[in-house]
Order: C-alpha cells, then structure tokens, then sequence
C-alpha cells in the first residue's frame, strides 16, 4: 500500500506534551489554590506512585519497541508505514496513552497533587477529542477494513 506523505493523524502537539502540560498546570493550580497534601506524605503513597509507574512502563516499553521494530513512526504528524494489532496492541489500541496516563497517576502519588486527579477528565477529554478521534479517522482512512475489524476487535484504552 502506498504511503501519501501529506496525508498523517492532524495532531501537531505530541501527547506527551500535553500530559506534561496538563500535570504542570495541576503544579501551578496547588499554588494557587493549595490542597491538603497530608496523604502524601505516606510512605504508602510512595510505593502506590512507584508501582503505578512500573506498570505504565510494561505499556510503554512494549508499544514502543514493537513501533521501532516495524520502522512504524510516533511522530502524530508523519504517516503511519503500518497498522500494530499484535503484543500490546491486542490488549489496547493505545498502549502508549494508557502508559502516559498510569505514569502521570503514578506521579501524581509520590509528588501529591490533588489538582492532577481534579485535571485529569480534562486531559483524558483533549486526548479523546483532539488526539485518538483524529489518530482514528486517520487510521481509517488510511488501513480501511483492516482498521475497522481491528477496532472492533480492541478496546480504545484497555
């Protein structure tokens, strides 16, 4: 199948921007209008935040390899040289997000920030609307009937 070099996802800030984003504003929101950070201080809290992240890396680490092993790009504004339905991707269409999103729950524990619980259905709103619905015309588009019988078949997150 032919690669249209114009034609990519539309999503031109990288979602690992606006996780970033997103867990800097909920920094500046505790400045501004702090929270009781007392559960933080826990050494529960501590081990909770760490084990989350150690999951959200055996999401990430997986999806990545497999897009390098495919010579398959992660830059959301280059086209895709092909469509990841085995590995991780049989268990979400979105390893890489759900990775992001437990890294950033896992941070949120050991950094203790009640804002990143509060901004967090605002994140997960922006990657819906602006990054996955726009990754997924793109897909269909480009992979067609191999796209829809995988989303079909794949959840969108887990």
């Amino acid at each position: 199948m032919m690669v249209n070099k114009n034609d990519h996802p539309g999503v031109y800030i990288p979602p690992p921007l606006l996780y970033a984003a997103m867990f800097f504003a909920a920094v500046q929101m505790q400045k501004l209008l702090p929270l009781s950070k007392a559960f933080f201080y826990t050494t529960t809290s501590k081990i909770t935040g760490t084990l989350i992240i150690l999951i959200g890396l055996l999401f990430n680490f997986p999806a990545l390899r497999q897009f390098f092993k495919t010579k398959n790009t992660v830059v959301t504004i280059k086209p895709a040289t092909s469509l990841q339905t085995t590995g991780i991707y049989a268990v979400s269409r979105n390893p890489m997000y759900v990775s992001l999103l437990l890294i950033y729950t896992g941070l949120w524990f050991i950094t203790g920030n009640w804002w990143n619980v509060i901004l967090l259905p605002l994140l997960v709103l922006i990657l819906q609307e602006y990054v996955i619905k726009r990754e997924e015309k793109y897909l269909n588009r480009r992979f067609g009937a191999q796209y829809l019988e995988y989303k079909a078949r794949v959840r969108r997150w887990i």
